[in-house]
């Protein structure tokens, strides 16, 4: 492997993990898991879910966990 693959490799795994962390890609697993239990039914847009998502945790007391 070359300084340049591992340099590439490493990039990814930092922009992996800053995503995860930001919860950049928790949005895209929502879409995954809705069109999956939820076929033919309408996605959020990004904007709406995003919305939601800081409703939700604006309000931890109506949370179960």
């Amino acid at each position: 492997m070359t300084v340049l693959q591992r340099v590439r490799r490493t990039m990814r795994g930092v922009r992996w993990y800053l995503a995860e962390l930001t919860g950049e890609t928790e949005y895209d697993r929502y879409v995954e898991h809705h069109k999956r239990l939820h076929p033919g039914e309408p996605v959020l847009s990004r904007r709406e879910y995003e919305r939601q998502r800081f409703e939700r945790s604006a309000q931890p007391g109506a949370r179960c966990c």
